[in-house]
C-alpha cells in the first residue's frame, strides 16, 4: 500500500466509506485505508462495551503490523439490548429480529477508537449513546427492510438513513453511532501526538 500525504501517515484500520466520511468531516483524510478483518465473535461473559473495546484495539494493532512507521485508526461498533449483543445480521430474517428487539425500546451503542502510534503506543476511547426507537408498524420494518440499510451494520439499521425516522431520542455522541465519534477520534490522536499537516 502507498502512503502520501502526512509523515507519520494516518492510517483508517476500516472499510467503512462512513468512517472515512466521518474524519473527513473532521477534516482529516487518512493517507491509507487498510481494512483488518478480524472474528468479532464476542468472548463468553464479555460485556458489550469491552467487547467493543477488545475489538477496535485488535483491529489497530493488526493495522500497525502491517502499517509500521504511521498511526493506525480502527473502530469498532455494538448495539446492546441489555447485555444481548445486537451483530451485523447475515440475512433479512436476522435483520427482521434485531429490529423487533429494537422497536419500541431503548438501546445502548458503544463505539470505541483505538489507535497504535508510530512508536508503539496503544490507545482508546469508548463512546456510549443511549437511543429509543418508536413502535415499529409493519410498514416501519417492510421500509426499513426492503431500503436493504441493515447489511453490513450492528444492530440492522443505519441511524442516518431511513432508521433515523424511528429514533425517539438519543443521548450521547450522534457520530458514535454511525461508526466514528469524532470527539473521542480528535481527543484519542492529539494525545497520543498525531498532528495533521
Amino acid at each position: 500500500m502507498t502512503l502520501t500525504h502526512q509523515y507519520p501517515p494516518l492510517v483508517l484500520a476500516s472499510a467503512s466509506p462512513r468512517r472515512l466520511d466521518l474524519l473527513a468531516q473532521a477534516g482529516l483524510i487518512p493517507s491509507g485505508v487498510d481494512p483488518c478483518d478480524i472474528d468479532e465473535t464476542a468472548l463468553k461473559a464479555e460485556t458489550p462495551r469491552l467487547a467493543a473495546l477488545r475489538l477496535a484495539t485488535e483491529k489497530a494493532r493488526v493495522g500497525a503490523g502491517r502499517n509500521p512507521g504511521a498511526f493506525v485508526l480502527a473502530a469498532d461498533t455494538v448495539v446492546a439490548v441489555g447485555r444481548r449483543l445486537l451483530g451485523k445480521p447475515e440475512s433479512e430474517a436476522e435483520a427482521a429480529r434485531m429490529l423487533g428487539l429494537l422497536s419500541g425500546r431503548g438501546h445502548r451503542v458503544f463505539t470505541a477508537v483505538a489507535a497504535v502510534s508510530p512508536d508503539g503506543r496503544v490507545a482508546s476511547r469508548l463512546s456510549e449513546t443511549r437511543l429509543k426507537f418508536k413502535r415499529l408498524s409493519e410498514m416501519d420494518m417492510t421500509m426499513l427492510l426492503a431500503c436493504g440499510e441493515w447489511r453490513g451494520v450492528a444492530g440492522g439499521y443505519r441511524i442516518q438513513g431511513r432508521a433515523g425516522a424511528c429514533v425517539i431520542s438519543l443521548i450521547g455522541s450522534y457520530t458514535g453511532v454511525v461508526g466514528l465519534p469524532l470527539y473521542e477520534t480528535m481527543g484519542l490522536l492529539a494525545g497520543l501526538g498525531y498532528h495533521p499537516s
